[in-house]
């Protein structure tokens, strides 16, 4: 029998078909685009990418399928050094977790294929740290949570255009709107680091009236000292608690 699959994504990786595999199949690089910085992450790392998936390395194809039916396929472009990878999901005829808006699993995919274009194209070999914030309150419709932070304008923004927010300490954050889907989008960030900021907005549902939002910051060359005070700066700009 025929899986009946949706395309999700499709993207053009700066990178030769060997590196695109590694950064598919070895944890130490998957860590460097997949997810965010968590206790957990190489636990989870070693679950998704672990004995479960399904690999397929054949002369120039090169896949992945996982038991839940999504396929992640490496394939050549015609220039040595640039593979495109394609995200394949099934079906939503059946899936408890779809409730006709959001699917999570598609949103997750959308964006760590973002991050692993990123990480390729602009921080090859480069380790990454990521500061993350999750589940914040959306805010009511008069409050939103991306108006109060200064990213209202991303809604009316092309792609490849460029951003500017300011900052409640009045710093200018400027950046280039990478992607953009109905419920998220990610920013190049300008600055020394040269960050991704991918924003996922999570719909009300009953028992939440105002919906979530998911924010991950993936910055690459920072010691431990100047991440720490982008870390507490981007804590005061999203009105994030005060962490443990």
């Amino acid at each position: 029998m025929t899986l009946d699959r949706r395309r999700i994504q499709t993207l053009d990786l700066a990178a030769d078909s060997d590196t695109a595999w590694a950064h598919l199949r070895r944890p130490e690089l998957i860590r460097r685009w997949y997810g965010y910085d968590h206790d957990g992450l190489p636990a989870e790392i070693d679950r998704v990418f672990g004995s479960t998936v399904r690999t397929l390395a054949d002369g120039l194809r090169r896949e992945l399928e996982w038991p839940d039916g999504t396929a992640v396929r490496l394939s050549p472009t015609g220039d040595s050094h640039r593979t495109t990878v394609t995200v394949e999901r099934p079906s939503h005829d059946g899936l408890s977790h779809y409730d006709g808006v959001r699917d999570p699993v598609d949103e997750k995919w959308v964006a760590d294929i973002h991050q692993l274009e990123f990480a390729l194209a602009v921080h090859p070999g480069e380790e990454r740290r990521t500061w993350s914030a999750v589940g914040l309150d959306a805010g009511p419709r008069q409050d939103r949570l991306l108006d109060r932070v200064g990213l209202h304008g991303v809604r009316g923004l092309p792609v490849h255009g460029h951003l500017e927010a300011v900052r409640p300490d009045g710093v200018h954050v400027g950046g280039r709107l990478v992607y953009r889907t109905e419920l998220q989008f990610g920013l190049r960030l300008h600055g020394p680091s040269d960050a991704l900021l991918v924003v996922l907005e999570r719909p009300s549902v009953a028992h939440e009236a105002n919906g979530r939002i998911d924010v991950v910051l993936s910055t690459y060359g920072l010691d431990d000292d100047a991440f720490a005070t982008v870390a507490a700066r981007w804590d005061a700009w999203w009105g994030v608690p005060a962490r443990s």
